[in-house]
């Protein structure tokens, strides 16, 4: 029988899609011989939310799905109709996939217990960040965290499975819904971007191997801020805006992160007078986030110790955050005499 080589065609009717999230999942693997397939499927799990919640999202216009639910979270902030369709969308899709015991929730007061006694991990998220922007049609995301459980499988969620360290992540990650729906995560192998492309439903590799420059011409804080924060932020501030560094302020975390990674920068959320611990969640925002900002070359710090060092005392502990590009955080910590 007579075959022929395949050749790949690279004409213009058949351009190159690339790399699936799926397949790249499932190429990784072997870096992880003690998971035996059950992290992978957790991304994938996540990963099917996030296509459920980008969905929601771009409907928000022309179903009730906007506005205020009527009720506050944990947090003391009133909770957006979308906050809560994604809190319901992500447990659901953690919930069925069975590898996962135990949810951490922005939108929850207690661990939530999924009641998967077999499950090794726990999930800690905020299933949507950025709620104040959702009826404006400004970019918002997902941040999420992925731990290994400490008791053995089958007993009781105890406290050391939830309260972990930032540094004990096996995987993190977040999801940003903009002009287009990406997903960035790591494995703590580095970090890689993938881009949803809706009319195949599936999402592509579009940004692999991913790096933050280690100086950047960005600072993020919310200028309000100003008036109640240590006066060598201010200093530092002022110093950025002499070397020429431009503002550049969205209030969505996922959305500034994501603009100082690609660009470099920092993002500043200080303590203030009035919220002396800070204002970001330390389990479910910063951990997430510093995990990926080490991976791709940056830092995190709350400007004394690394954030991801800091041992966690409560579900919705929080912290200051200084995150972004390496040689910019550095110059804050030195700026508060760290």
């Amino acid at each position: 029988m007579k075959t022929q080589p395949y050749k790949q065609d690279t004409g213009n009717l058949a351009y190159k899609v690339g790399v699936t999230l799926d397949r790249f999942i499932k190429s990784k693997q072997a870096d992880f011989p003690y998971a035996t397939g059950e992290l992978s499927q957790i991304l994938r799990d996540i990963a099917l939310a996030s296509k459920i919640v980008s969905r929601e999202i771009s409907r928000a216009g022309l179903s009730d799905v906007t506005g205020a639910f009527g009720q506050t979270n944990v947090q003391g902030e009133e909770q957006q109709k979308l906050d809560v369709v994604a809190n319901v969308r992500f447990t659901r899709a953690l919930t069925k996939g069975g590898e996962v015991c135990a949810v951490v929730s922005e939108e929850e007061d207690l661990v939530i217990d999924l009641h998967n006694s077999k499950g090794k991990y726990i999930v800690a998220i905020d299933p949507l960040d950025g709620s104040s922007n959702i009826d404006v049609n400004v970019s918002i995301g997902t941040i999420f965290s992925i731990y290994r459980r400490q008791t053995p499988s089958g007993s009781p969620i105890q406290e050391k499975d939830v309260l972990q360290k930032g540094s004990d992540q096996v995987a993190a990650g977040y999801v940003l819904y903009g002009s287009s729906t990406m997903l960035v995560y790591s494995t703590g192998k580095g970090a890689n971007g993938f881009t949803y492309e809706r009319s195949l439903g599936e999402f592509f590799l579009s940004h692999p191997e991913m790096r933050m420059p280690e100086d950047g011409a960005i600072y993020t804080i919310n200028e309000g801020l100003t008036p109640h924060i240590n006066t060598n932020i201010l200093s530092y501030l002022e110093a950025c805006k002499r070397q020429g560094a431009s503002a550049r302020y969205i209030g969505s975390l996922v959305a500034d992160f994501h603009r100082n990674l690609l660009k470099g920068g920092i993002y500043l959320y200080p303590a203030t007078t009035q919220a002396k611990e800070g204002k970001i969640r330390l389990m479910y925002e910063a951990n997430a986030l510093a995990f990926i900002a080490e991976q791709v070359g940056g830092a995190a710090s709350d400007g004394k110790q690394r954030i991801m060092d800091i041992e966690p005392k409560s579900l919705h502990q929080r912290t200051p955050l200084f995150i972004g590009s390496k040689n910019m955080v550095k110059g804050l910590e030195e700026a508060l005499g760290g």
